[in-house]
C-alpha cells in the first residue's frame, strides 16, 4: 500500500467540501451496510448543524459523521460509479455538494503498485452558495480515506500502509500514535505507527473471516503531550480472498419422494456454507449434481437449483417397485461456480422413493374351496391369498376383504392376517346341514387406502369361495324344553303323569330310535319309559316337600341316540303342584308361661298351616270338652284370622306345668282340624307380670337336655381328678427310684470302685470348686519342688493369653467369648490332654480295703477258676477276659 501524504496549509478558512470530485477504490462486491469511504466537511463555525445527503439514496447513505455506507448489496460494474454527496446547513438551508466516483478494485490480489496508489486523500473540493458564487479549493487537515488491505498477505512485514503528517511538523516536533482495536486494544499489535514519521504499518497477515474491518484513530501531539490536531478516524477494510472451501451442513442428506411423482416435484434442499464474504464472488456458491445411482430409468431423474440447493424431479418414471432409492453426489463450488478459480466440496444426497398405492391386491386364484362341520363356529374354513407389489405392511399393501354375495344371513366373516395379508373366511353363526349343504360366496379385496390417481388397474379384485357343509351327528332335543305340567299334589304312586319325548335333527343319517333316561329327580318321585318317554310317578307328589320351590318341582331327563359318536340331549320337566287341604294347622309356640292369678295372664298363640289359600286361614280356635278341667280353668279368644289368646278363667291356679289341648280348624273344603297341646308354665309373678319362682318351676320341669349337660360336667370333673392322682403316684415312684441306684445285695463297693467322673476315690471327695472359678488364685508352677514332676503334668511353656470376659457382658458376646476361648485352647501346647499315659489324681490313703498286692496270682492262678466272672454281667466282662480267657 503506497503511503498517502496528508498536509495542512495555513490559508483562510472557508466552509464546505475541500474537493469537488473525490475518487475511491472499493471492492467489486458491495454488501448492504458496508462503509465505503469517509467525506470530511470543514465548518469554520463549529456550531453549524450539517445534514448530509446522497443523490442515489437507494444505493448510498451518508451518516452524520461523513461516512458513506452502501444501502444495499450489489456488484460494481467495470465503469466507475458516480453520485453526489450534499451537505446542508439546517438553520440557514445553505447547501454544498461534492461528486464521488467509485472505482472497483482489481480482480486479483496481485494488483500493481500503480493501482494501489489510487487510494488518495479525500479533498473537500468546492462549495456552492445559493447565490451561485464560484467554487473555491481549499486544503484541509487530516484527510484519510478508507484503506483496503487484502487478507492473507505474504508480506514482507511490517508492510507500510499510509503516512500520516500534519503541516505543523515544520514548526513543531510532533509525535504520532494510533488507538483502537488492532493497535492498543485486543487484538493488539496488528497495526503500528512510527511516532516520528507517522508511517502506519501492518505487522501480520489479516483474516477477514475473523475481523472484516478495523476502525483506528490517529493522534498528533507535541513533545509535551499537548494535542496539536484533532484525532482522525482511519478505516481499514480487509479485502476478502478465496481461502475457504464450501462446507456442507451434513455429509449425507436424506430425502423422500413419492413414486410416480410428476416432473418438478420438490424433493429436498441441501445447504453448504462458505466462510468467505457471502456478498463477494468468493462466498457465492453454486450447486450441481455430479452423479446419480442407479441411472434407471433415466440418468437425469433429478436436478438441483444451482443457487438455492433445491432438488426437484425432472423426469417421470419413479417406481418404487423397480428402484427404491437413489444416491446423488452433490457438488458446491464458490466463485459463482467458476470451475477454474472456484473451490468446491461434495456431499451425498440419498433419496428414498416412498410407496403409493399404485398396485391393487390380486387374488392368486379365481375360486377357493373350503369345508366346515355343521354347528361349528369360530372356525377358519378357507384362506384367501392375494399378491400386492406395494411395500409390505403399509396401508397401500394391507388388504381388506368383504363379501359381495352368497351369505344373506351373515354366517361368515373375513378377517385379514396382519402378517401374510391373507383373508381368513371364518364361520360366526352355526350352520345346519339339513338346511344348507353348500355356500358359494363372492368376495372382493381392496387396500386400506384408495389407489393413486391415474392408475389404470381396477381398484379391487374379486374371487369365488365354495364352502361345503359336513353332516355330523347332532344331539337330540326335547320339544318343548322346558315342559310345564300342572298337577294337584297327592297323586298316587304308579300314576301316569305325562309323555316327554325328543326329536333327532339328523334326518339323513341311518340310526335307530331314541332312548330315554332320568338324569335328575331330587325327590325320586318319577320314572320314564326308555322307549316312548312316558313319565309315571313312583311316590306321592307333595307340594309341601323341601324339593318344591314356589310350587314348582323340576326334573331333568336325557335322550340319547346310537350315532357315531353317540349324542344326547337333555330336557327339563317342570311340575306345577296345585295345593290340596292335606295338612291340619298346628299351634305355635308349643310352650308358654303365665301367672297363677287372673291378671295379667293372657298368652298369644298362632296357628301354622303348611297349606296355602284357600286351604289355610282364617282359623277357628276352641278348647275340647274333655277333660272338663280345661274349659273350667282356661278360655281362648280369637283375635285375628291366625292369632288367638289363651287366658285363665279362674282367679287363681296353683303354680306348675299344665298341658292345654287346643283344637284348630282351617278354612279348607273340606275342613282340616287338629288338636295341639300347649305346655303352659304357671308361676308366681311380680307386679310387672314376671315369674318370681322360676327355680322351683325349672326344678319341677327339668328337661332332658339340662340333665345330660349336668352329667357331662360331673364326668369331666371326675376324669380330671383321676388324672391328677395318677400323675402324683408316678412322680413318687420316680423319686424313690432315684434314691435306690443299686440294690444293697448287689453292692460290690468293697471289691471294685465305680466312678462317674475322672476324679478321686471315696476319700477324695472334698473339692475346692473356687479354684475352678478363679484360675488366677492357683499356685504358680514355680512353687512346686524342682525335679519332681508327674508324667501327666503339662509341659513348661509360656502361659497363653486367654480372653477375659467382663463381669457383666452383653448377651450378644457370649458366643464370641466361647469361640475365642476355644481357639486359644486349640493353640495352647500346655493344655491337656498330653502325649503321655493318663494318670488320675491321688485317691487318698487309709482305705479299709485290703491290698490287692497280697494276692499271689502267680502261685494260685493256675488252680483258680474265673469263669464265674462271665455270669456277673457286662461290668465284669473285661475282668473275665483277663483271667478266664485261657492261656492267652
Amino acid at each position: 500500500q503506497a503511503p498517502i501524504k496528508a498536509t495542512c496549509e495555513d490559508i483562510s478558512c472557508k466552509t464546505g467540501f475541500p474537493e469537488d470530485v473525490h475518487s475511491a477504490v472499493v471492492s467489486r462486491s458491495v454488501h448492504g451496510g458496508q462503509p465505503l469511504l469517509n467525506v470530511r466537511f470543514q465548518s469554520c463555525d463549529g456550531n453549524k448543524k450539517i445534514h448530509f445527503g446522497s443523490s442515489e439514496p437507494e444505493d448510498f447513505r451518508v451518516g452524520e459523521d461523513g461516512v458513506v455506507y452502501a444501502e444495499r448489496s450489489f456488484q460494481l460494474s467495470a465503469e466507475p460509479t458516480e453520485f453526489v454527496v450534499s451537505a446542508q446547513d439546517k438553520e440557514t438551508q445553505e447547501e454544498w455538494q461534492m461528486r464521488v466516483k467509485l472505482t472497483p478494485e482489481p480482480a486479483f490480489a496481485g494488483a500493481s503498485e500503480k493501482d494501489q496508489k489510487k487510494i488518495e486523500d479525500i479533498v473537500f473540493p468546492w462549495q456552492q452558495y445559493k447565490h451561485s458564487s464560484p467554487l473555491k479549493r481549499q486544503k484541509r487537515d487530516w484527510v484519510i480515506p478508507p484503506i483496503n488491505l487484502p487478507e492473507n498477505s505474504r508480506g514482507p512485514f511490517p508492510q507500510e500502509l499510509v503516512r500520516i503528517r500534519s503541516d505543523r511538523d515544520k514548526s513543531l516536533s510532533l509525535r504520532y500514535s494510533v488507538t483502537g482495536p488492532g493497535a492498543d486494544q485486543p487484538p493488539t499489535g496488528i497495526f503500528i505507527i512510527n511516532p516520528i514519521s507517522g508511517q502506519l504499518s501492518v505487522t501480520k497477515p489479516l483474516d477477514r473471516e475473523q475481523i472484516a474491518s478495523f476502525h483506528l484513530r490517529a493522534h498528533a501531539v507535541d513533545v509535551n503531550g499537548n494535542q496539536v490536531e484533532n484525532p482522525i478516524d482511519i478505516v481499514i477494510n480487509v479485502i476478502d480472498m478465496n481461502d475457504n472451501r464450501p462446507e456442507f451442513l451434513h455429509q449425507v442428506w436424506n430425502g423422500t419422494v413419492p413414486e410416480g411423482s410428476k416432473p418438478g416435484t420438490y424433493v429436498m434442499t441441501v445447504t453448504a456454507i462458505d466462510a468467505d464474504d457471502p456478498n463477494a464472488q468468493n462466498g457465492m456458491l453454486r450447486y450441481r449434481i455430479l452423479s446419480q445411482a442407479p441411472s434407471s430409468p433415466s440418468p437425469n431423474m433429478f436436478t438441483i437449483n444451482n443457487e438455492t440447493g433445491d432438488i426437484i424431479t425432472v423426469a417421470a418414471g419413479l417406481d418404487r417397485e423397480k428402484v427404491q432409492q437413489y444416491t446423488l453426489i452433490i457438488q458446491a463450488t464458490d466463485m459463482e461456480g467458476n470451475p477454474t478459480y472456484g473451490l468446491s466440496n461434495t456431499a451425498t444426497a440419498v433419496i428414498t422413493v416412498t410407496d403409493v398405492n399404485d398396485n391393487p391386491p390380486e387374488f392368486t386364484a379365481m375360486t377357493f374351496y373350503g369345508e366346515v362341520p355343521e354347528n361349528r363356529v369360530d372356525v377358519i374354513v378357507a384362506n384367501l391369498t392375494v399378491t400386492d407389489k406395494d411395500q409390505p405392511h403399509t396401508p397401500a399393501w394391507n388388504a381388506m376383504y368383504r363379501m359381495t354375495g352368497g351369505d344373506p344371513t351373515g354366517r361368515f366373516t373375513i378377517l385379514t392376517d396382519p402378517n401374510s395379508n391373507d383373508g381368513l373366511v371364518t364361520v360366526v353363526k352355526p350352520i345346519d346341514f339339513e338346511t344348507n349343504r353348500m355356500f358359494v360366496l363372492t368376495v372382493a379385496a381392496e387396500n386400506q387406502v384408495p389407489l393413486a390417481k391415474g392408475i389404470q388397474h381396477p381398484p379391487q379384485s374379486t374371487a369365488t369361495v365354495s364352502i361345503t357343509v359336513i353332516d355330523v351327528n347332532e344331539s337330540p332335543y326335547f320339544v318343548p324344553n322346558p315342559k310345564l305340567v300342572r298337577q294337584e299334589e297327592g297323586l298316587l304312586a304308579g300314576s301316569m303323569l305325562t309323555t316327554f319325548t325328543a326329536q333327532d335333527p339328523d334326518r339323513y343319517m341311518q340310526q335307530t330310535s331314541l332312548r330315554y333316561s332320568k338324569l335328575s329327580d331330587p325327590a325320586n318321585w318319577l320314572k320314564i319309559d326308555p322307549v316312548n318317554g312316558q313319565i309315571t310317578t313312583t311316590a306321592v307328589l307333595d307340594r309341601e316337600s323341601i324339593y318344591v320351590q314356589n310350587n314348582m318341582y323340576n326334573a331333568t331327563f336325557l335322550a340319547s341316540d346310537n350315532g357315531i359318536p353317540p349324542m344326547s340331549g337333555t330336557g327339563t320337566l317342570q311340575i306345577y303342584l296345585l295345593d290340596i287341604n292335606d295338612n291340619a294347622p298346628q299351634v305355635n309356640p308349643k310352650e308358654a308361661t303365665t301367672c297363677e292369678t287372673l291378671q295379667p295372664n293372657a298368652i298369644n298363640i298362632t296357628a301354622v298351616d303348611p297349606d296355602i289359600d284357600p286351604n289355610a286361614g282364617p282359623f277357628a280356635f276352641e278348647l275340647p270338652d274333655t277333660p272338663a278341667s280345661i274349659k273350667r280353668n282356661w278360655t281362648i279368644v280369637r283375635i285375628s284370622g291366625d292369632h288367638a289368646q289363651l287366658s285363665l278363667r279362674i282367679r287363681f291356679l296353683e303354680a306348675g306345668i299344665y298341658d292345654v289341648p287346643i283344637v284348630i280348624t282351617d278354612s279348607g273344603n273340606p275342613h282340616a282340624s287338629s288338636t295341639s297341646v300347649l305346655k303352659v308354665k304357671v308361676c308366681q309373678c311380680d307386679i310387672n307380670g314376671d315369674c318370681t319362682d322360676v327355680d322351683r318351676i325349672v326344678g319341677a320341669g327339668l328337661g332332658t337336655g339340662a340333665i345330660i349337660a349336668i352329667l357331662l360336667c360331673i364326668i369331666i370333673l371326675l376324669i380330671l381328678v383321676l388324672m391328677f392322682v395318677v400323675w402324683m403316684k408316678r412322680r413318687d415312684k420316680e423319686r424313690q427310684a432315684k434314691q435306690l441306684l443299686i440294690d444293697p445285695e448287689d453292692d460290690v463297693r468293697d471289691n471294685i470302685l465305680k466312678y462317674d467322673e475322672e476324679g478321686g476315690g471315696e476319700e477324695d471327695q472334698d473339692y475346692d470348686l473356687s479354684q475352678l472359678q478363679q484360675p488366677d488364685t492357683v499356685e504358680p508352677d514355680a512353687i512346686k519342688p524342682v525335679g519332681i514332676r508327674r508324667l501327666d503334668e503339662r509341659p513348661i511353656h509360656a502361659e497363653p493369653q486367654y480372653p477375659v470376659r467382663s463381669a457383666a457382658p452383653h448377651p450378644g458376646d457370649i458366643g464370641d467369648f466361647i469361640n475365642e476361648g476355644l481357639k486359644a485352647a486349640d493353640n495352647d501346647p500346655t493344655a491337656p490332654p498330653y502325649d503321655s499315659l493318663l494318670v488320675f489324681d491321688y485317691e487318698g490313703s487309709g482305705s479299709t480295703a485290703g491290698s490287692l498286692s497280697s494276692l499271689n496270682s502267680s502261685s494260685s492262678g493256675g488252680e483258680q477258676d474265673y469263669d464265674y466272672l462271665n455270669d456277673w454281667g457286662p461290668r465284669f466282662k473285661k475282668l473275665a477276659d483277663m483271667y478266664g480267657g485261657g492261656d492267652d
